[in-house]
């Protein structure tokens, strides 16, 4: 049996809290920008979609550190946030920013690939049926992409419990604090002595990440039409 501290639960419920809320507060915009890049042609399409997708390609430890450039005392939106009372950087709310940003390109993809399979037609009758876009989009986009929807929500969920280089940055590794399933599992695996407590924290994120893809394929099948 593996020793857990109470830290230990603290930390893989906070990554819980984390992964839940960067999931459901890029929902809005994941799915805006997905249903642009599928049914709308502009000549920004392109750089929506490098944009989209350029966290892909980014280290986490650059994200967390634009991130920092961004929210910090000294940062762009620094005397904004000082202004109305919020700070970010360095607590919780600083590691659900990261989740987002990182695992946002795997939300928009699922829920992307899962628009592209909807047959144009149902959309174009909608619209003669008096549908405004908006109406179509809710009415007859929406309900035939939520498996799609579910699929890339648990994809990106299963990406925040994983996240480290980004939320280090930004966030700190504070236990009890900031400190998430990642962050405590380095502090052992750094710490003599520690091996078999981060044992046990990788145990336990094997367990959530496989649940979670489980699902996430099982999702995956079904919107594909396989299952």
């Amino acid at each position: 049996m593996f020793p857990f501290a109470p830290a230990d639960l603290d930390a893989v419920l906070l990554s819980l809290k984390v992964g839940a809320a960067a999931t459901l507060l890029s929902l809005p915009a994941g799915l805006a920008a997905a249903g642009t890049l599928v049914f709308s042609r502009f000549r920004g399409n392109t750089v929506l979609d490098v944009f989209v997708n350029l966290p892909l390609a980014l280290p986490p430890v650059v994200v967390g550190y634009l991130l920092l450039l961004l929210m910090g005392d000294r940062g762009l939106l620094g005397p904004v946030l000082r202004a109305a009372g919020i700070r970010l950087v360095f607590t919780w709310k600083a590691a659900v920013a990261a989740s987002m940003v990182v695992g946002f390109p795997l939300l928009v993809r699922a829920i992307r690939i899962s628009m592209e399979t909807i047959d144009r037609e149902l959309i174009r009758v909608s619209r003669t049926l008096g549908a405004t876009r908006v109406d179509a989009f809710f009415s007859v986009v929406l309900p035939l992409s939520f498996r799609g929807i579910l699929a890339g929500s648990s994809l990106m969920f299963a990406r925040s419990l994983g996240e480290f280089g980004a939320t280090v940055l930004v966030a700190g590794n504070i236990p009890g604090v900031t400190q998430t399933l990642p962050l405590a599992i380095y502090d052992y695996a750094s710490a003599p002595g520690g091996e078999s407590a981060a044992a046990g924290l990788c145990a336990v994120s094997v367990v959530i990440s496989v649940a979670v893809l489980f699902l996430h394929e099982g999702l995956a099948r079904r919107s594909a039409g396989e299952v």
